[in-house]
């Protein structure tokens, strides 16, 4: 299976970890060898649930016994997308109040770059250096980070970057400003989190010119933070939020949500002024229901926040500078990114999967599903300190 995926199959670097996967079930992936794997990623924050959650699994094979994709977005009432995003607009801050089912992360960055255009009659875009908000080009043209879009050039035009938690940037928001998109916690950049109310003068400097507050969700959002999105940690509420990943309990899904009146103006003007044929796919709105059930009728949640807490207290180590993040959206900070190479090379050797960030390479990823035990934590925590002794003598021996 492994020469025919890289015979096949394209990669996006030259060196994956190339993992021949067997099975997955709660927090532990097998490969066709039968090593179990202690999973600390889950699938980059995509698995909230873990891998094979009862609840989500029953959804997605009850709705399959019923119908799959029957018509296009937007035209037929398909009982899981409406009740989804019933529920997601009774579980959020007034206004939002309307949803826009989509296909990804990136394509929900789309519709919400789109929308701040269409309400507001302006061109212009502002993001932040360091940001990603998906691959395509209209995302990718809001990344601030020119290494990996350069190639790729011309993007969409009239776009600007300001520095994350810098105030004075933020008079480059002015009423040339279509909107500003930004991640709740920078997550590219090294789960970077807003200091001194930041969230709130964007938000403040928003009003005063009559941009739109987008915030991506993509990460942080799904209880990741121990709130249903990461901004209701911060006191604010943004004109539009964008969400994906953790949002359908392993399958592909994202969404953008905003009040009625600006959600209602992709409709006509032209009509179909966002449209695609697969969102609200049934089956994925029912695994997005199961999950977004699961989190607001048990403590897991709040339970996000306990378990940061024994991370953090276990993971304490000559090697490792800092923990940044907020609940279980954590990255553990070493001096150089050749020693989080050989740390998380060393831990999948072990039996335990870590991962990187895109843009800080000396960050070790560790975004596991809410569903991890306590138990699983101190099992994890164990590797990763029991790897990086091993590093530490390695790099005291070429001393």
């Amino acid at each position: 299976m492994l020469k025919d995926f890289y015979k096949y199959q394209a990669q996006t670097s030259p060196y994956p970890l190339g993992m021949e996967v067997s099975h997955a079930k709660g927090s532990y992936i097998y490969d066709t060898k039968g090593k179990a794997y202690l999973d600390f990623v889950a699938g980059v924050s995509a698995c909230t649930l873990g891998h094979q959650h009862p609840r989500v699994r029953e959804a997605i094979v009850n709705q399959l016994d019923k119908y799959a994709h029957v018509m296009v977005y937007g035209e037929y009432a398909q009982d899981p997308a409406v009740e989804l995003c019933k529920l997601l607009a009774e579980n959020t801050p007034d206004p939002l109040d309307k949803v826009y089912l989509v296909n990804s992360g990136t394509e929900a960055t789309e519709g919400a770059l789109k929308l701040a255009r269409r309400v507001t009659g302006r061109s212009q875009l502002i993001s932040c250096y360091n940001a990603y908000h998906g691959n395509t080009m209209g995302s990718m043209s809001v990344m601030g980070f020119e290494e990996r879009k350069q190639i790729f050039r011309p993007l969409i035009p009239d776009v600007d970057f300001i520095t994350f938690n810098n105030e004075e940037d933020l008079l480059k928001i002015t009423e040339k400003t279509a909107g500003i998109i930004m991640e709740t916690i920078q997550g590219g950049a090294g789960f970077i989190q807003p200091h001194n109310d930041f969230l709130k003068k964007v938000r403040q400097r928003c009003d005063e010119v009559g941009a739109l507050l987008i915030l991506d969700e993509i990460q942080p959002g799904f209880g990741r933070t121990g709130k249903l999105f990461g901004f209701q940690n911060y006191d604010i509420i943004p004109d539009v939020v964008v969400m994906g990943k953790g949002m359908g309990g392993g399958m592909p899904v994202g969404a953008f949500m905003a009040k009625t009146e600006y959600m209602d103006l992709l409709s006509h003007d032209p009509k179909l002024g966002h449209i695609t044929t697969f969102g609200g796919h049934p089956v994925i709105a029912a695994a997005c229901l199961a999950t977004l059930k699961e989190l607001l009728e048990t403590d897991l949640m709040p339970q996000t926040l306990e378990k940061e807490q024994l991370i953090r207290k276990l993971l304490v180590h000559p090697l490792i500078k800092e923990v940044r993040g907020e609940g279980l959206m954590l990255a553990a900070m070493t001096e150089s990114p050749e020693i989080t190479n050989k740390v998380i090379f060393k831990c999948q050797d072990k039996g335990l999967i870590l991962f990187w960030l895109l843009f800080e390479g000396c960050a070790i990823r560790i975004t596991p599903p809410l569903t991890l035990t306590n138990e699983e934590i101190e099992e994890g925590c164990g590797i990763i300190l029991e790897a990086m002794n091993e590093v530490m003598e390695e790099l005291m021996s070429e001393e």
